[in-house]
């Protein structure tokens, strides 16, 4: 998990360092497009494959609510600091949480909603309205954590029908064209280097996901959770050292609330799907096993 943070991290130093210098939607689908070159060899198999209508309209909403947010993402990323960026991307999980409750019917306990409620608190922490002007970049990030989460509920939806690995690759896909018409409309010819920093960009963010992948599998939730914070401990870095961005102790304050109330909510569904010790000493096959 610490791996899968310095790797994200890396993610948001190499587009902000491309800053203005190429549109938003361009520098998304060139990074996306080196993205799907990790991913040909699980695509080429599925789309022969072929998949049922139904998943494919799910692959299209996931698409155009991914394209979407991450063009807002990138139009951010170029105009506040990268701990901004960092620490109100901690709302991704709980735009899933609210729209897992509101669209699919998950019941909510009075515990999650008050998590949620600190996490919005904490969000507020952060961007603090009516202290300071909002810029055009807050509120670009504050609608791609909702595109985002949306994008997860989507995922979730396709999970449950086909492989993990293919919803990854397929997201790639159709990024990539979704993003395309866009990024013509205002092309401008990248240099060799501005291709190698997204290049280094899209290799940052599949190693990350694979480091995030590995984690899971190593540890509980309620383990690796909380780790996320130290993400913006080395994003404010970053900002500090590379960029020479202040250092807003709000933000970070802000967003260590934010993560307090996320890994809340993560040990709370840790808890409640834990069998009872008496449950957990029966044999297998008392318990309604195959």
């Amino acid at each position: 998990m610490l791996t899968a943070g310095l790797c994200f991290v890396g993610v948001n130093g190499t587009v902000r360092w491309l800053g203005l210098a190429l549109p938003a939607a361009e520098s998304a689908f060139i990074r996306f497009a080196f993205g799907l070159l990790f991913m040909i060899p699980l695509l080429l198999p599925a789309l022969r494959r072929g998949f049922p209508a139904q998943v494919w309209q799910l692959f299209v909403w996931r698409g155009a609510l991914h394209c979407l947010a991450v063009i807002l993402w990138f139009y951010a990323m170029a105009r506040i600091t990268v701990a901004e960026v960092t620490a109100i991307g901690f709302l991704n999980p709980i735009v899933v949480t609210i729209g897992a409750t509101l669209l699919m019917g998950e019941r909510i306990s009075w515990r999650r909603a008050a998590a949620i409620g600190v996490a919005l608190a904490g969000a507020m922490i952060v961007l603090r309205p009516g202290l300071r002007v909002l810029e055009p970049g807050h509120l670009a990030q504050l609608s791609a954590s909702v595109c985002f989460g949306a994008s997860y509920l989507v995922a979730k939806r396709l999970s449950e029908r086909v492989a993990p690995s293919v919803v990854v690759a397929m997201m790639s896909l159709t990024v990539c064209l979704g993003l395309a018409p866009v990024a013509a409309l205002d092309w401008v010819a990248p240099t060799a280097v501005q291709l190698a920093v997204l290049a280094c960009t899209a290799l940052c963010a599949t190693a990350g996901h694979y480091a995030m992948t590995r984690a899971f599998t190593a540890a509980p939730l309620t383990v690796t959770q909380p780790v996320v914070f130290l993400q913006l401990i080395w994003a404010s870095l970053l900002g500090a050292l590379v960029f020479a961005e202040p250092v807003d102790l709000w933000v970070l304050v802000g967003g260590a609330v934010m993560i307090g109330a996320i890994s809340y909510i993560t040990w709370r569904e840790a808890h409640l799907r834990r069998p009872s010790p008496a449950a957990a000493a029966l044999p297998s096959e008392g318990r309604g096993g195959a």
